[in-house]
């Protein structure tokens, strides 16, 4: 395969060409003329350059996905745009290989991992052409005197706005068009400067797939300008966004001038909670990759790992003994596990805090250094990390880091865990490793969080609603319950006597 060929639209006639936006069905420069580059964060060499969108080119998109959404779209029955999120699924499967490469060398991932991520992708396709038909009313008792009937209607919210991060670009950009095309919302995208490519390649495919023009629109660029424009605009009705705690408070403010409806899934400090009774062996690899997957790029990370006391050591000892058997390295290489870090100031970020947590008085027990020789010279490496000697109450324990750290967190009694696991402003994932049904329910009960995992650590089901409490977020993602995220309520009262 081309790699110069990935996520290029067939509007951008040379290699050299700067990769569009897509705005009503056409790709086009951005009105400024401006471009920004993309690297693989394994090598920093060159992948793209990307046309940089601002304000002006929001203003035309959010223009094009109006009249979209008022237009020829607005006709499409729910059994029409099925269809159209089948063929789309289909084309997504065929070019599958390109996506997954583009993913690798945007933003790093291991392409056994970006591979692996097929069925999610095709899976959540599948099940938001399913919801399009599963949308639907009620009629309501009568209540009122008289003769009446009285019925409620589902209505698509309008015009979306949607923001995606760059730790994983296929499946979150996949979670901002399902619902849009099965509710029969219009979208504008805003896809990460990080990593705009897959979004783009997507964009094409969709249009490839029957999707009418300005339904979807495409317009990479930065938070400060697309972004915050997007979230800002007039006629948006609602903003979908998935990144950190900080932006989506900008975004909360941005939205009051027409009181947008908000999804937004946001960071994470989860708590992964390994209780003495554990099946050792699987505790220790699902914890490990819990928090070590991705690079621990993910709000969904077991970044602190609670253990209770009578195998702390022991079991802090494994799990630092496996990090050192995880091959990090350029996500070309089908061995690698652990991929770099997306970019240099993500890795001052991580860096800095292992630092900070050593000045606080945390224990490297593996881990804890940049990587710099032979290959890894040029790319954004750090080993996991295992910190012990960690109390709740550090920065580490408190801030999401989001790279490869775990901090390992003793416990004495399910009241102390659950006391350090509720202990944190987040509220996103959480795991329990117990072989006790009585304390796996207990656990799960008590965790303040929007997803309790039990015995594993990560999965995620297209059917299966995923967010946060507290400032973890407001809203789902995926099942029926984001789909209600999509839609208006309309009462109608009649009167036919």
């Amino acid at each position: 395969m081309n790699v110069m060929h990935l996520a290029s639209p067939k509007a951008a006639a040379t290699e050299t060409a700067a990769r569009p936006l897509l705005i009503d069905g056409k790709f086009v420069p951005a009105l400024s003329g401006r471009t920004f580059a993309s690297h693989n964060p394994a090598t920093g060499r060159l992948v793209a350059h990307v046309c940089e969108g601002d304000a002006e080119d929001i203003d035309l998109a959010v223009a094009a996905a109006r009249k979209a959404f008022e237009g020829p779209w607005s006709r499409f029955t729910p059994f029409e745009r099925q269809a159209c999120i089948l063929r789309f699924s289909e084309l997504v499967d065929q070019n599958f290989e390109e996506l997954a490469m583009t993913d690798v060398l945007d933003m790093g991932v291991p392409i056994t991992v970006s591979r692996s991520r097929r069925q999610r992708v095709l899976g959540l396709l599948r099940f938001y052409a399913g919801a399009c038909t599963a949308i639907r009313g009620a009629t309501t008792p009568d209540s009122l005197p008289g003769e009446m009937f009285t019925y409620t209607l589902k209505e698509p919210v309008g015009v979306v706005g949607a923001i995606t991060p760059w730790n994983g670009p296929v499946v979150h950009t996949m979670w901002k068009i399902g619902p849009v095309l099965a509710t029969g919302c219009t979208m504008v995208l805003k896809p990460a400067e990080d990593a705009p490519l897959t979004a783009i390649r997507l964009g094409e495919l969709l249009l490839e797939a029957g999707v009418p023009p300005g339904v979807v629109n495409v317009v990479p660029g930065f938070g400060h300008t697309a972004g915050a424009a997007l979230a800002a605009h007039g006629d948006v009705d609602k903003i979908s966004f998935t990144g950190s705690e900080s932006v989506g408070r900008k975004i909360i403010d941005a939205s009051q001038g027409n009181m947008k409806r908000l999804t937004l899934e946001l960071g994470g400090k989860s708590p992964d909670v390994v209780f003495a009774d554990c099946d050792f062996k699987a505790a220790v690899q699902g914890a490990a990759m819990g928090v070590f997957a991705n690079s621990g790029q993910s709000c969904t990370a077991g970044t602190r790992l609670l253990v209770e006391r009578s195998i702390f050591g022991e079991f802090v000892d494994a799990v630092s003994d496996f990090a050192k058997t995880l091959k990090v390295g350029d996500g070309l290489d089908p061995d690698t596990q652990i991929g770099p870090l997306i970019n240099r100031k993500q890795l001052d970020r991580v860096t800095g805090y292992i630092d900070l947590g050593e000045r606080e008085g945390a224990r490297t027990v593996s881990g804890g250094r940049r990587l710099t020789e032979g290959a890894y010279g040029d790319g954004f490496f750090v080993e996991p990390t295992v910190l012990a000697g960690v109390t709740n109450d550090m920065k580490v324990a408190r801030d999401e880091i989001f790279g490869p750290v775990v901090c390992a967190i003793p416990f004495d009694t399910f009241e102390e865990a659950t006391t350090i696991a509720n202990a944190t402003s987040f509220g996103l994932g959480s795991g329990v490793w117990t072989q006790s049904l009585a304390t796996a329910h207990r656990m799960a009960k008590a965790i303040r969080a929007g997803t309790v995992w039990v015995n594993t650590y990560g999965g995620l089901d297209p059917a299966v609603p995923f967010g946060g409490y507290k400032t973890s977020g407001i809203g789902r993602e995926c099942g029926l319950e984001q789909m209600e995220e999509y839609l208006e309520t309309k009462a109608v009262i009649m009167k036919f006597a």
